[in-house]
């Protein structure tokens, strides 16, 4: 190792010109080696880049890359081109010529500087190049904006050459008070990293020209008076300003920097993780020995003040392990210190199992193999990580156990060491926040979703053969699980499955989300009990690539900002599962479509919705059994309450009639979707086979109720809300029945009476003003028969609610009655609707007016008054024999004692509802109750 004597100013003893020299000449030997190591890693074709840089920036003329026009800034100070350089720029075009100036005059660009992992042993041959313009702090703002032009043409020229490159302008007064204009580095972040930054470049940078850094002269045990050390510098004459660089010190670094630098290494982690977790180590060690931390920076400086002038030494990723490699054997973290190795390995993409590119080996080559000897790794290690791009799944599942661990840990380091330094910044929070949920989007568990298992491991997962399999597993259960290889079935127990699920689309979606089968992988199947044939497969597959292609777009932060919602969703009907197999349906031949025509039977036997949301998570959700589809569609309705609305695409490959089923579910989930989109609070009506399930939005919750037969329904449909409720029914819902036909008439603040004449009897159907339904079946007569005593009772009802209401409102009071006659189905014309006039009320009607008065009782018990023609039958007076007083005298009434049905004609709830207004349906019910028991009593023979 070459060392070069030690040099130890101390500011009261004096300051030695020659001592300064010394200590710059130094820097610029080490400087000059870096670009060497630098230019000798990069393509011969991209080498003009570097080397002509700071020709480019000192000189504006038009036959040389970056030329704009006559007013862009030029000249670098202190700089003046040798002849290697000006060779290559006539290499670049012959009619070049410099004129160096006259006199030393001041220049626009002070310095530039080369930062990064060029001249690293992390430096790859396709490195971008970052550089740093400093500039004189005084250039007008329309000069800066010409100086940004002609850097974008220096990196469109760059580029030309295969040379990615990026150039940052740097005011070096704004930049010591920690104001920029932008992002410095692509390692930057929206957290302030002021200091951090400032190491990584003074232990970096590579000097290309201009002035050198003021920071270079300054002792490294000096770095907490820094300023009174470059004022005696200055003042005194020791350096002329016009020659140095001030960019400010490394003094104390505020808490916050590790904090933010944390979470943007973090961030970088899910997508490049071997790179940015090496960074984040780093941060966790600065961090753990704050506020007595002592960076790398200083640590650089010190080695060359005492003279260790050895490059792969002083490599700033070497320098970095090393520091980081002694933390975690003092804690002893040997899993973490394996990775620590892994990373660096991989970073410097320097296969130490293949046989150099090159005729020799590069210095990098040699440096990584003097370390890795240290390590104890044997040629098995550096075979598996030289074929990292070959890795499939079960090294990428094994080495993401690793990673995801390594990112657990630091997040909760980085919460904890927040709350420890009491960092309450806004900022911080919200960029925590963002973290936490980028986080747990990538790498949480739950139940449904898929996992992700490629952080950024290996380029391409795609197996050549695979095997998918379903059998038993060792609790009796069938599963399906995926082999390695092209299996046969008697080979099949001789291996372990890379993956097993108990359903078959959560394992198809796991390799679809994962890159394991693409569109070239060959795929065995062993279908087991399932109905999968090769064909369903394939489509499935198929299906999941186009409905859902991967990589999904990145997610912002703003969208991190919120929950999660579904984008994308993708069901699949009847995956492995044949309807028209005997065991699955009891009535093969007679089997429909849901919906369509008779629903005697439902084709829909399992629904496996994948849905991706908006934080890029891939969720499935099986749905099995006469249910599916209402258990499918209450989950899916269930994820829009807040409005959102994701593309939505349904499939079913059953044969011959796959199509038609898929197009049928669709459509029921769009028709509800529709509905609830209308109107908050709305309701949705759909059958499946016999049974109904009803889906209600109230106050953005979904309910799902389920009624088992039309019984059910009818009782649902006659429960009063007091309020208008949108009712939406599915198309297909009874098909041939009146009920839709009824229901589709809803209006809000009217009654509705319907009547269909079947023979000797009739059927009565009310939509009250709430659309509340009633029903009863009667004898038929006649029209007028048969309606009258119900629009007596109506409008008695609405005698007695307008004597509740102020004279006033009584003129708008009134409730307007439709009359409609359901019309038997003719022809090709369906059951329709056809308007009638109500009946009219005569004078000299023969009804008899019965009136009933009811009122709480005690134990919850009504107690009933009937009035028949002013006469009075109280339960106070006959107790249980009310209705069969009531009859008697009805009779008695009757010319010939006729036992034809007696009807309530106006009845008084008030007592029940105190200053509520009962709804008409809860009077039609109470109207039906009270003529059963009278009609009854009538019946008997005994009356």
């Amino acid at each position: 190792m070459t060392r070069f004597p030690e040099i130890h100013p101390v500011l009261e003893d004096g300051i030695d010109r020659k001592v300064l020299a010394t200590l710059r000449a130094r820097f610029l030997t080490i400087n000059r080696g870096r670009l060497e190591r630098a230019l000798e890693t990069i393509p011969a074709r991209q080498q003009p880049v570097l080397k002509l840089l700071p020709l480019l920036f000192h000189v504006n003329h038009p036959i040389m890359p970056g030329y704009v026009s006559g007013t862009v800034p030029a000249g670098l100070d202190e700089f003046e081109p040798d002849a290697e350089t000006l060779a290559e720029a006539q290499r670049l075009s012959r009619s070049f010529s410099h004129k160096p100036q006259r006199g030393k005059l001041p220049q626009p660009i002070q310095s530039l500087f080369l930062m990064g992992s060029p001249g690293t042993i992390a430096q790859e041959e396709q490195s971008d190049l970052d550089v740093w313009v400093c500039h004189d702090p005084q250039l007008p703002q329309q000069q800066l904006d010409a100086l940004r032009t002609k850097c974008e043409a220096l990196k469109s020229w760059a580029a030309s050459l295969g040379c990615e490159t990026h150039f940052f302008l740097i005011n070096p007064e704004r930049f010591i008070r920690g104001q920029r204009e932008s992002k410095l580095t692509s390692e930057d972040c929206g957290t302030t990293q002021h200091y951090l930054l400032l190491d990584e470049f003074y232990r970096t940078a590579i000097w290309l020209g201009g002035r050198t850094p003021l920071w270079w002269l300054v002792p490294d045990y000096e770095e907490h008076r820094y300023d009174d050390y470059v004022d005696i510098l200055l003042s005194k004459r020791f350096v002329r300003s016009e020659e140095v660089l001030d960019l400010g010190n490394l003094g104390n670094i505020p808490a916050g920097e590790f904090l933010g630098a944390g979470l943007w290494q973090l961030y970088k982690a899910l997508e490049a993780p071997y790179k940015s977790l090496f960074k984040l180590l780093l941060i966790e060690v600065y961090a753990s020995e704050h506020p007595q931390l002592r960076c790398l920076g200083l640590d650089y400086k010190r080695a060359v003040y005492r003279g260790q002038m050895e490059l792969d030494e002083l490599d700033p990723y070497i320098a970095a392990y090393h520091r980081i490699e002694s933390y975690l054997i003092q804690r002893g973290d040997q899993e973490r210190l394996a990775l620590l190795r892994r990373c660096l390995y991989l970073k410097t993409n320097k296969p130490l199992s293949r046989p150099p590119t090159r005729h020799r080996k590069s210095w990098q080559r040699c440096l990584l193999e003097r370390l890795s000897r240290d390590w104890k790794w044997d040629e098995r290690q550096f075979i598996q990580l030289d074929r990292r791009s070959q890795w499939k799944t079960r090294q990428v599942e094994q080495e993401r156990r690793a990673l995801v661990n390594e990112l657990t840990y630091a997040y909760r380091f980085l919460g904890e060491f927040a709350r420890r330094q009491n960092i309450t910044s806004s900022i911080d929070e919200r960029d925590l926040g963002i973290l936490g949920r980028r986080l747990q989007a990538t790498i949480e568990r739950k139940a449904g979703k898929i996992e992700a298992i490629n952080l950024g491991i290996s380029p391409d997962m795609a197996e050549d053969q695979l095997t998918l399999v379903q059998s038993y597993d060792a609790a009796g259960d069938l599963s399906w699980a995926l082999y390695e290889g092209s299996l046969h079935a008697r080979e099949i127990e001789n291996y372990s499955p890379l993956k097993r699920t108990r359903e078959l689309i959560p394992l198809l979606g796991w390799c679809h989300l994962n890159g394991i089968i693409d569109s070239a992988t060959h795929v065995s199947l062993h279908p087991g009990d399932s109905d999968m044939t090769e064909a369903e497969l394939f489509a499935l597959l198929s299906g999941l690539r186009q409905t859902i292609p991967m990589p999904p777009p990145a997610v912002s932060e703003e969208t991190l900002l919120n929950a999660a919602v579904p984008t994308q969703v993708l069901m699949l009907i009847n995956a492995g599962f044949d309807p028209f197999k005997a065991e699955h349906t009891p009535a093969t031949k007679s089997a429909k479509l849901p919906g369509y025509d008779t629903p005697r039977e439902n084709l829909v036997l399992s629904i496996d919705q994948l849905t991706l949301n908006s934080w890029n998570e891939l969720i499935v959700s099986h749905h099995t059994g006469p249910q599916a589809l209402a258990d499918c569609l209450n989950s899916y309705l269930a994820s829009l309450v807040d409005g959102n609305c994701p593309t939505l695409q349904v499939r079913c490959f059953t044969p011959q009639t796959g199509t038609s089923i898929a197009r049928r579910v669709e459509e029921i989930i769009r028709d509800s979707q529709q509905a609830f989109a209308e109107a908050r609070d709305s309701r949705y009506l759909l059958q499946v086979r016999q049974q109904f399930h009803l889906f209600d939005l109230q106050s953005e919750q979904l309910q799902h109720t389920q009624l088992n037969d039309l019984g059910a329904l009818l009782e649902y449909l006659g429960e009063a809300h007091h309020r208008q409720r949108p009712l939406h029914l599915d198309r297909n819902l009874l098909a041939g029945h009146d009920l839709p036909l009824i229901l589709a008439q809803g209006k809000t603040g009217c009654l509705q009476i319907f009547y269909r004449i079947e023979g000797d009897q009739a059927e009565l159907s009310v939509l009250d003003e709430f659309n509340a339904l009633w029903r009863q079946r009667l004898p038929y007569r006649d029209e007028q028969s048969l309606l009258t005593p119900l629009r007596r009772f109506l409008h008695s009802l609405e005698h007695r609610r307008r004597a509740q209401d102020t004279l006033d409102a009584t003129a708008s009071a009134s409730m307007e009655i439709l009359f409609y006659r359901i019309m038997p189905a003719l022809g090709d014309r369906p059951t329709w609707l056809e308007r009638r006039y109500p009946p009219r009320i005569e004078v000299n009607d023969p009804l008899h007016d019965v009136q009933a008065i009811v009122e709480p009782g005690e134990q919850k018990r009504s107690q009933v008054t009937l009035y028949c023609n002013q006469q009075e039958f109280s339960s106070l007076e006959y107790g249980n024999g009310l209705f069969a007083a009531v009859a008697r005298y009805i009779l008695a009434q009757r010319r010939l004692g006729e036992r034809y049905p007696c009807y309530i004609t106006d009845l008084d709830l008030s007592a029940l509802h105190g200053s509520g207004r009962p709804q008409t349906v809860q009077y039609l019910r109470y109207k039906t109750h009270l003529e059963a028991a009278l009609n009854q009593a009538m019946m008997a023979r005994e009356v």
